[in-house]
């Protein structure tokens, strides 16, 4: 068999249809951002105003599968679950706390913040009130991948209502170790929709630090709920419960929903505020609130604008009715 050199006109067309190496690979997500490490020491909870009022997160701590969608004028909410891992829950989005808490933290303190966050177990179970045993370690790295397996799509903060952003909770995250292989710690990486929520100051509320005690998932929706909405406004606020029941994204049937309510109403579980129930003539039942004084709303109330109030009113009520 003979071979033949190829000519210049055969090697030119050979290099026409290879395609072009990239002049610079693209980096991946991780190299295109700076690491943040988590600050040390105490610092006051952070929570994201739009994680507060809508339904983003399981109330139950068994596996949940069925999505959660909401509707309400232009808002649409859509939070999808894997089967392995099961949609994240009230628990997990503490995580979300946390960094919120040291992003605003560092930026409150001329610091700069990042996406790609690291620190240690210890640190992230001690801010939301876990142990830090084992368990709790394992615990830790469950939530961490319910976060990241969650899906959602909404339109909130979209330019308009018909186009939703999708993104999970974390978009990735790892754990780290030295060369011989001695656990560092944990690197994990927020999502554009959470991070640019965090940083604007208008869309943040500092929380009571006794929420990581409470042990209910509807007790932990309701504080949220009731802190956004009502922040610290003096004469109080209420809540139509069907209202109420339809942002939870709760799977209960509406009538366990009002029970577990009234329920709560006689046990007053929520730091900082006071608990009603008024029942309308025509049907029907509101939940009331008024805070209470704590050192908490004592530091709240010269440092903390609460969130804008409505102006609707129910069943001749001197009370804002939130409608929505």
């Amino acid at each position: 068999m003979s071979y033949r050199a190829a000519g210049p006109e055969t090697l030119a067309n050979n290099a026409l249809s290879q395609p072009a190496a990239p002049a610079h690979p693209r980096k991946s997500e991780r190299e295109q951002l700076d690491l943040f490490q988590a600050l040390p020491g105490g610092m006051a909870p952070r929570d994201v105003q739009d994680l507060m009022a809508y339904p983003f997160f399981s109330l139950a701590k068994s596996k949940r599968l069925a999505p959660i969608d909401f509707s309400a004028g232009t808002i649409t909410i859509r939070v999808e679950a894997v089967p392995e891992y099961g949609m994240a829950t009230i628990w997990d989005a503490d995580i979300l706390i946390w960094a919120a808490s040291q992003i605003v933290e560092a930026r409150d303190a001329g610091l700069k913040t990042s996406r790609l966050m690291a620190a240690t177990p210890y640190e992230i179970l001690t801010f939301t009130g876990r142990g830090t045993s084992l368990r709790d370690y394992e615990r830790l790295k469950a939530a961490l991948d319910r976060l990241q397996s969650t899906t959602v799509a909404t339109s909130i903060r979209q330019v308009t209502e018909r186009r939703r952003h999708r993104f999970s909770w974390i978009n990735e995250w790892k754990e780290t170790a030295d060369n011989s292989g001695r656990p560092l710690g944990i690197e994990l990486i927020l999502p554009d929709w959470f991070y640019a929520a965090v940083l604007d100051n208008a869309l943040v509320l500092t929380i009571d630090q006794a929420y990581f005690s409470l042990t209910g998932g509807l007790e932990r929706w309701l504080y949220r709920i009731v802190r956004k909405h009502g922040g610290r406004q003096a004469e109080g606020w209420q809540f139509d419960v069907t209202h109420l029941y339809a942002k939870s994204g709760s799977l209960s049937p509406l009538k366990r929903f009002a029970f577990e309510l009234r329920d709560m109403v006689r046990r007053q579980p929520l730091p900082g505020y006071h608990l009603t129930i008024h029942r309308l003539h025509g049907g029907g039942e509101l939940l009331g609130f008024a805070p209470v004084r704590t050192s908490f709303s004592a530091r709240e109330s010269s440092n903390q604008k609460a969130a804008p109030a409505s102006k609707s009113h129910r069943g001749g009520s001197h009370q804002p009715v939130d409608n929505q």
